[in-house]
């Protein structure tokens, strides 16, 4: 039977959307959280809606390594071990290329692709020594396929895919699987980082629309599936789209 009870998850991007809702679900399941985002009050909020002997929370910025390590060293002070970390973190602001966006083209890389790599350089130590964990990480139907206006957000997607692959393969005899959950369009704060007020109500109006979007929960199910399998077994992708989704 599958079963995430008494484990040690860590989430990046913990204080909304799809990391919140994972963290509750986990919790909910038996499961035990240390959360970490940049917003300190948001973060806050969502811890004081779980017990408190199953999470902590930090104020982590993923681009910083230490930020990362340092997130990583709570949980295994508090709990001895760390089963997972979810990297989930991201931003997606949207632009075509001839419009030069350069800091959010900058800014992007080292969220949605530094970020994942600072996780993955900030806890693999620990899980060779344990001899096993599950590292995870957000991708998106976007890491499967490009289209206009969002080809360096496409380009920091398929990044993570090939990288987390390549873990997959060079750490499969550690006992460290991996994982990523590409999901379509989710109705989270994500619309937030488009600096087109335009393009961010078109994003809103297109996922208000019915079978348009997906919720947090339905993806954090995806991602406590994955984490509650048997350790001989590696859930490597999940891809999960609103049924109305034409991309």
């Amino acid at each position: 039977m599958m079963s995430v009870k008494d484990k040690v998850v860590v989430i990046t991007g913990a204080s909304s959307g799809i990391g919140a809702a994972t963290a509750k679900l986990l919790v909910e399941q038996g499961a035990k959280v240390v959360l970490g985002a940049r917003r300190e009050e948001k973060l806050a909020a969502v811890a004081a809606q779980l017990p408190k002997d199953q999470v902590y929370y930090q104020v982590t910025d993923v681009t910083k390594l230490e930020d990362v390590k340092s997130l990583v060293q709570l949980a295994k002070k508090q709990f001895g071990k760390i089963d997972a970390l979810y990297n989930n973190a991201g931003i997606m602001p949207t632009a075509n290329l001839d419009e030069f966006h350069h800091d959010e083209w900058q800014n992007m890389l080292q969220i949605n692709v530094m970020g994942v790599l600072n996780g993955i350089e900030a806890v693999l130590p620990l899980m060779k020594q344990q001899g096993y964990g599950h590292i995870l990480a957000t991708d998106s139907v976007a890491g499967h396929l490009v289209y206009p206006g969002s080809a360096v957000y496409c380009g920091t997607k398929f990044a993570v895919r090939a990288i987390m692959e390549g873990l997959r393969q060079e750490q499969k005899d550690n006992g460290i699987r991996s994982t990523i959950v590409s999901p379509g369009g989710v109705n989270t704060e994500l619309y937030k980082s488009i600096s087109d007020p335009q393009a961010a109500q078109d994003l809103v109006e297109l996922w208000n629309e019915p079978n348009n979007s997906l919720n947090p929960e339905d993806v954090a199910q995806a991602v406590v599936y994955a984490l509650g399998t048997p350790k001989h077994v590696t859930v490597s992708e999940i891809l999960i789209r609103p049924t109305g989704q034409e991309l």
